[in-house]
């Protein structure tokens, strides 16, 4: 059984892919090819906003947007500890400081609640992350924000294709930010990235951003860097880009129709009030998770976890201070969440088989706990 199925994906669209892929190969425009420009058109209608800028990848996205943002030393960004570190260094990078806030334990996401408590006069930014495939509260985070006058760059990395009142991931905020890494809901053949925005100006400073610091040839109005996403990577995203919204349903059905069957073992994900998810990961709670991975893996179910450790345990962010038990719900999650096989074509009776070896190994779980006890 795989993780993620992307030999299968491939199969489906291999003309589609094969044909797109060759075109390039056959005008040898590779960096900065026409499908640059048709993949941003594209990007930009699904998402719902103006400007659609394709970058290298997801986490050269988030820096170059930083960059624009004029976010540099002496700033701080709010962001969470439980999320991929690339939320965070990129933060680092740009000189800033990441400051972080706790996630509610049902969405995994950004506890807007907390959030006003943890800007200052230095908060520059507010990055939140979509973790796992569906947006926070975005009414309540923007209200905070403009109160403040603080600009909000969405994480959508793991969110692309979801909803929030009807309005699409990255389209929600000043500037939102995907990854096409392969494992993402939709991804290429290695790495690459998007900026979404509705600000002329900022589409056109990330854009110079990208492209070494200038919008032409030989004239560099900003400090830059090589952000462009290759040719090849745009053409394999536009063979995959008419079947998207299809892929995002079945996702959508997949994770509902686990939760369903789950729901009575164990803590699954809540999906808030006005949203749709994704599933980048279909994720669960459950104690004795080592035990549980082990059982599933003697079964041939291969299972991640998405993130064994918080950002403010890891050593590279240990001059910010914060000590184990500052964020209690990101630590408890951190040790309980398991991920199991998602895409969107699981198969009803590949998903049957990981759910009753799930609940087998909880019943195992739960049985040796309570001799424990």
């Amino acid at each position: 059984m795989q993780f993620i199925d992307l030999k299968h994906q491939y199969s489906l669209y291999q003309d589609q892919i094969d044909q797109r892929m060759r075109a390039v190969l056959e005008h040898g425009r590779f960096i900065m090819g026409p499908e640059i420009g048709e993949l941003e058109e594209g990007l930009a209608d699904y998402a719902g906003t103006k400007h659609a800028v394709t970058v290298s990848s997801g986490t050269a996205s988030l820096e170059i947007a930083l960059r624009a943002l004029e976010i540099g030393p002496g700033d701080e960004v709010v962001t969470v500890p439980f999320t991929w570190i690339s939320s965070a260094e990129v933060i680092k990078l740009v000189g800033a400081t990441p400051v972080f806030v706790d996630i509610e334990s049902g969405s995994f996401n950004m506890d807007v609640d907390l959030l006003e408590a943890a800007i200052t006069p230095r908060t520059k930014a507010i990055l939140p992350v979509c973790l796992f495939g569906q947006m926070p509260d975005f009414a309540k985070m923007n209200s905070i924000a403009a109160k403040y006058g603080i600009p909000i760059l969405e994480d959508g990395a793991q969110s692309f294709g979801a909803t929030q009142n009807g309005r699409r991931s990255c389209s929600m905020t000043v500037v939102g930010s995907t990854s096409f890494f392969p494992a993402k809901p939709l991804g290429c053949f290695g790495d690459g990235g998007a900026l979404f925005t509705d600000d002329d100006d900022l589409a056109t400073c990330m854009r110079a951003i990208r492209t070494h610091g200038g919008t032409r040839r030989h004239h560099h109005t900003l400090v830059g860097t090589n952000g462009r996403m290759d040719t090849l990577q745009a053409a394999v995203v536009l063979a995959k880009l008419p079947h998207f919204e299809q892929e995002v349903q079945s996702r959508g059905s997949i994770g509902a129709r686990y939760s369903d069957h789950l729901r009575d073992v164990g803590s699954v994900p809540e999906v808030e009030a006005g949203n749709t998810h994704v599933y980048a990961q279909y994720t669960i709670r459950v104690p004795g998770r080592e035990q549980v991975a082990a059982s599933l893996k003697e079964q041939g179910i291969p299972t991640a976890v998405y993130y064994p450790k918080c950002l403010h345990e890891q050593p590279v962010f240990a001059d910010l201070g914060y000590e184990y038990g500052a964020f209690p719900e990101s630590e408890k999650a951190s040790r309980e969440v398991l991920s199991l096989p998602m895409h969107p074509f699981l198969s009803e009776s590949d998903q049957d088989r990981v759910v009753a070896a799930v609940k087998s190994a909880l019943a195992h779980t739960n049985t040796g706990s309570s001799q424990a006890a």
